[in-house]
């Protein structure tokens, strides 16, 4: 069974940075442009409009899977930042301080740093035609604990 799931963990992390890029994305555009019943910030203000940049810009990268360990090591920094300039002062536990978003997608964008775009990544398509062989064996092994 072992060896199975070993075997699917690239499309699962795949399947991860997909669902994890989409809802950062959209958690950007909705801040941006009010898209789903969201209030538009003013283009400038710190730190709210430029952290919703970096979620639309960021999450649309990991949804894509390109440049993904950058784009997720930024948006990783991004909620971190969010979470204890934000949320934490409010008080000591997410749950409290409504920072359970904040912690979640920073704790996810860490977890992609570590384990690259997975299948479905425009940087596998990109490899594979400039005829580079940039990956390891490392880094093509799946991940066991």
């Amino acid at each position: 069974m072992t060896g199975r799931l070993n075997s699917a963990q690239p499309y699962a992390i795949g399947l991860f940075r997909i669902v994890v890029g989409l809802l950062f994305a959209c958690h950007g555009a909705n801040s941006l442009f009010g898209t789903f019943g969201g209030q538009t910030m003013e283009a400038g203000t710190w730190p709210g409009w430029y952290a919703a940049v970096i979620e639309l810009v960021g999450g649309s990268l990991v949804l894509l899977g390109l440049g993904t360990r950058a784009a997720a090591f930024i948006s990783s920094g991004a909620m971190a930042y969010a979470y204890f300039k934000v949320h934490q002062p409010q008080a000591l536990w997410p749950i409290e301080n409504q920072g359970e978003g904040a912690a979640m997608y920073c704790w996810a964008m860490f977890l992609l740093i570590f384990t690259g775009s997975g299948a479905f990544g425009l940087d596998r398509l990109f490899v594979k035609r400039t005829g580079t062989q940039s990956a390891t064996t490392a880094d093509q092994a799946p991940v066991a604990a």
